[in-house]
């Protein structure tokens, strides 16, 4: 009999087992941000246009139109559209390094990811936006908001080269859809909070065509930016080079 007992209980422990890894494995936070980032951007080659528009209290709003081109993680080319006086300005970035274009310039200029490219939005915003390959993310706690579950994540840069150095995300449990984003500086201070909106079907996924950069400083100042024409694409590493700025067809 106890033999049998014995028997039993080991069965089940064994079961157990099997069942706790798959729901342990869900809950870290590496592969929350790595889900969450899939969300954002398609894991793979892509074209897509960010319509920028910058607010500020008692100002007229002022709008900027960028042409994105994304291969791999590492790889960005950022071409100036609109205004008009801008266009032809073309920023390439390889892993963290940035440099930028100006037709009445020879030669492109090194620049960094933190420096402002239009309104609250700097140049990392949307030159690169690689948190699970850029943060080591750790898992804060669980909230609820409007009836929603949502982890909370913190993440610390890997390196002082990228945009910000702490960040704060809160992602919803049950499709990892990013609702809200808070950047820090290395001193602490609260640089901008970003709020990802107005999902909707692009590709394979929903994800967020909307993203409102507000300053937490100065109350109605804004950027809001609006992705449109996400294609797939297939792109030549040679035009991800400094040589071939120059040659970018607008």
């Amino acid at each position: 009999m106890k033999k049998i007992l014995r028997s039993v209980i080991g069965l089940a422990c064994f079961i157990l087992f099997l069942l706790t890894p798959v729901a342990a494995e869900e809950l870290t936070a590496k592969n929350i941000l790595q889900n969450m980032d899939a969300i954002r951007n398609p894991q793979t080659d892509y074209r897509v246009t960010a319509r920028m528009i910058s607010k500020k209290p008692n100002k007229k709003d002022k709008t900027a139109v960028y042409e994105i081109l994304m291969k791999g993680q590492d790889k960005t080319i950022i071409k100036t559209l609109k205004p008009e006086m801008d266009r032809g300005t073309t920023l390439l970035m390889l892993r963290y390094d940035l440099w930028v274009f100006l037709q009445n310039i020879s030669k492109p200029l090194r620049i960094s990811l933190q420096q402002r490219l239009f309104g609250e939005a700097a140049n990392g915003d949307i030159a690169r936006a690689n948190f699970s390959g850029d943060y080591n993310p750790e898992l804060k706690e669980t909230v609820t908001i409007k009836a929603k579950e949502f982890y909370v994540l913190d993440l610390i840069a890997k390196n002082e080269k990228v945009t910000y150095h702490k960040v704060r995300l809160w992602v919803m449990k049950e499709n990892f859809y990013p609702l809200k984003g808070e950047f820090y500086a290395v001193s602490g201070k609260l640089l901008k909070n970003c709020y990802y909106t107005s999902y909707k079907q692009i590709l394979d996924k929903m994800r967020p065509t909307r993203l409102v950069l507000d300053n937490p400083l100065v109350k109605g100042q804004r950027t809001i930016i609006d992705y449109a024409d996400m294609t797939l694409d297939t792109f030549s590493d040679k035009i991800f080079t400094k040589n071939y700025m120059k040659k970018l067809k607008y």
